[in-house]
């Protein structure tokens, strides 16, 4: 069906000889990670140019070699310029990661608590690859007590949908004493993440960062790596999710940065790192919170920001960046020409839609002087409270590809219901409830279309039809709206009703693109995408309670072209059903 209006309206190791090290990289120089042997090297220094220093914009020539005054280039027939949705380099690269989910304690801001940790890392070790690269992830589940699965977050899983690690959806969840081997190709490139999709087990620990080395679209000395941004509680995610069902979201206590911050002044510590004067660094912010929308600057600092989520864009300046939860940027600072100064690097939370004791106090420090341990002096820049995304003038993709007019559509709403005092999500006055033992692969697998209402399914049987989606919510919350194997395009957003008359006020020439928006609280948030990946897609609010409380639709594409392997789907939904037996386990909440 095409021309018609689909307003869906939610009201509310290398292995090339050597094997892959599961190391975690804070603090490389950015290049190719194919061109070293060993992987310790090809993380930690993946090519050793000289620093340019230089602001200007990147080009790309003919010998097409990557470099801190040449980053817009990557390899032969491979730029910036590059179409990344029909074109990636074959490089034949497999770079391979084996991690173990376990108990552990931690104490990121002084006060222990109990978390669930990859590696016993907090957050958990960087995947690193380059574009092009097959990345292969063996994931050991060693919780005793608990499922587990790792999605990786913007990562569009072209034609693997099996590889998207969503419990209930794309396979069971993994029980104590399993593994489950994740394959994904790297057919993108910039900043990612991954986390754990079963229940709300991310925010006791389970996340990490996906950096795959590309292009970009400003030139740059040294990547700094992965700053994560979250809220944290001194509960259990299991305790706080109960919480938040029956009595709203809960308070954060505290806000981490790369996971470490102080407590009343009295416990933990900073995060700091030290520029050299003159150099310009790439850092790779990621919103990590369950339930906090940060403001993030960096004071007496401009910012160039060079992409969001995994598309590049046209670079502009600004001195504080509003993220959300899901959302990731990728910024170039500039180090002052100083020998000597400390400085505040601040994550705000935004009051208008977060909960937080620490609104003022979740900073990080850049010093210019390996010597100094003084807290800065400097004042943060003016700001407006707000939880809304940066202005799309800003977000201008660096690849300019243009949506559709012609389109099919669908119809969704969203609200909120009270059931056995529990608090649920509700979209199409459906709350989602998936089976964790009885995934949406399995169905597919079995031939078996008969979708049950609480699974939520958007079914799009065509191949590579665009599809426009309307989300409104009649609530002041703001929600940051997550699609999986997809980069979708931002059509519109805004308060109040979406008139669907009125399509002259789409953009579809060259509209932001990325994987998590923020549809406004009482307003609305129009997307479009491709069908062009076939699988079984979760779409869902990123705020980790909304999730587990329904606040999702599946979205089945092409039904008829998705495969699995079977038997790995099979062998793990046994594994998964002879723990629940063993157990007594049972589902409490959504089932993502």
């Amino acid at each position: 069906m095409v021309c018609g209006k689909l307003f869906a309206t939610w009201a509310v190791a290398v292995i090339t000889g050597a094997t892959a090290a599961c190391t975690s990289n804070r603090h490389q120089t950015a290049g190719n990670a194919a061109n070293a042997s060993p992987v310790a090297e090809a993380v930690a220094n993946p090519s050793s140019p000289s620093s340019s220093g230089s602001s200007g914009s990147p080009s790309s020539d003919a010998a097409c070699v990557n470099s801190p005054s040449n980053r817009a280039c990557w390899t032969e027939g491979f730029d910036l310029s590059t179409n990344y949705y029909d074109e990636v380099p074959d490089t034949g690269v497999v770079r391979e990661y084996w991690f173990n989910v376990e108990n552990g304690t931690a104490a990121p801001d002084g006060y222990e608590m109990p978390v669930q940790l990859i590696n016993g890392s907090f957050p958990g070790p960087t995947i690193i690859a380059d574009w092009g690269d097959t990345v292969v992830v063996h994931l050991t589940n060693s919780l005793q007590t608990n499922g587990t699965g790792l999605h990786f977050h913007g990562i569009r899983q072209n034609w693997t949908d099996q590889m998207d690690g969503v419990p209930s959806i794309t396979q069971c969840p993994i029980a104590p004493n399993d593994t489950y081997t994740y394959k994904w190709r790297a057919v993108e490139y910039g900043t990612g993440w991954y986390h754990s999709h079963f229940y709300v087990q991310a925010w006791d620990g389970v996340f990490g960062g996906i950096t795959v080395n590309g292009p970009a679209s400003a030139n740059y000395d040294v990547d700094l790596g992965h700053l994560f941004l979250n809220d944290w509680y001194h509960q259990t995610a299991d305790e706080l999710v109960t919480k938040a069902a029956t009595g709203g979201p809960p308070t954060a206590v505290n806000g981490l940065i790369n996971g470490t911050n102080t407590f009343n002044d009295t416990m933990g510590s900073r995060f700091e790192t030290v520029f050299e004067p003159g150099t310009r660094y790439r850092l790779r912010l990621v919103n990590a919170a369950a339930d906090n929308h940060f403001r993030f600057m960096i004071d007496n600092h401009t910012m160039e920001i060079i992409a969001t989520d995994f598309v590049p864009i046209v670079p502009y300046n600004a001195t504080q960046l509003s993220i959300g939860m899901g959302q990731r940027y990728d910024i170039i600072v500039e180090a002052k020409d100083l020998t000597d100064g400390d400085f505040w690097l601040r994550s705000i939370a935004q009051e208008s839609c977060s909960e937080s004791d620490a609104v003022d106090d979740v900073k990080g420090i850049i010093r210019y002087s390996n010597s100094s341990t003084s807290d800065p002096t400097t004042s943060a820049y003016s700001y407006t409270d707000s939880c809304l995304d940066e202005a799309s003038s800003n977000l201008v993709p660096y690849l300019a590809i243009n949506a559709s007019d012609t389109y099919i559509s669908a119809d969704e709403k969203v609200a909120v219901e009270v059931t056995d005092n529990a608090l649920l999500w509700t979209m199409n006055k459906t709350s989602m409830h998936t089976q964790w033992e009885y995934p949406t692969a399995m169905q597919i697998s079995q031939k078996n279309s008969t979708w049950l209402t609480k699974q939520n399914v958007i079914h799009l049987p065509d191949a590579d039809k665009w599809v426009y989606m309307v989300i409104h919510s009649p609530f002041a919350q703001d929600h940051p709206m997550h699609l999986h194997g997809h980069d979708f395009w931002i059509l519109d957003s805004g308060y109040g009703n979406f008139d669907s008359t009125q399509t002259d006020r789409l953009t579809l020439v060259n509209a932001p693109r990325r994987d998590v928006a923020m549809m406004p609280g009482s307003g609305y948030l129009v997307i479009a995408f491709k069908t062009n990946n076939p699988g079984a897609w979760l779409m869902h609010c990123h705020i980790a309670w909304h999730t587990s409380e329904g606040f999702a639709v599946q979205i089945v594409e092409r039904e008829s072209e998705i495969t699995y392997d079977t038997g790995v789907l099979n062998q793990t939904c046994a594994n998964w059903m002879n723990y629940v037996v063993q157990s007594d386990l049972n589902q409490h909440d959504s089932g993502v």
